[in-house]
């Protein structure tokens, strides 16, 4: 989890969960480094938007997106990016057109909500429940991609986060 930073942003984690389990562990080191009074953001948002942004893309695919699909030559060319995605995680900074603020779900909440909120949206994303509402970027996507679409959003946001590691 080394800092780095790309041109123009600010220094994040880098984290790379494999599993829902991963993250919810992570969700709940941040809690506890907040509760420590230990937590930072080092981007723009606070933590709790951070985290209620996260929970919020999750639970779209359950009850609706807010935002409607982009052009198809869009959709195309964000599908054929979805390996990279997988293997690489996602970019920072990234808006999307047309939205204000350049993405959706990221209302002010205090720490502890948005991480009872997120912890609650990771449990419906590893619960049988269908999904029914497509991501309006990718498109329909397998549940196993799903899953580790979220994940890659969760460790790009998250890595916005810091606090010390055990033997700091």
């Amino acid at each position: 989890m080394a800092g780095t930073s790309r041109a123009g942003q600010p220094p994040t984690r880098k984290l790379r969960f494999s599993s829902i389990e991963d993250c919810v562990e992570e969700v709940r080191r941040i809690a506890d480094a907040d509760t420590a009074g230990s937590l930072e953001a080092t981007g723009s948002w606070t933590p709790g938007q951070v985290m209620a942004h996260v929970a919020a893309w999750i639970e779209y695919g359950y009850e609706g997106f807010p935002i409607g699909p982009p052009p198809f030559f869009v959709r195309w060319i964000l599908r054929r990016q979805l390996k990279g995605i997988f293997a690489n995680g996602m970019s920072p900074g990234v808006r999307i057109p047309g939205v204000p603020g350049g993405t959706t779900g990221m209302e002010s909440m205090e720490t502890q909500d948005a991480a009872k909120r997120l912890l609650a949206a990771l449990d419906r994303l590893g619960s049988p429940e269908d999904a029914p509402f497509h991501n309006p970027a990718f498109g329909p996507l397998s549940d196993e991609d799903r899953v580790r679409l979220n994940l890659r959003h969760a460790e790009l946001h998250l890595g916005f986060l810091t606090y010390p590691s055990e033997g700091e």
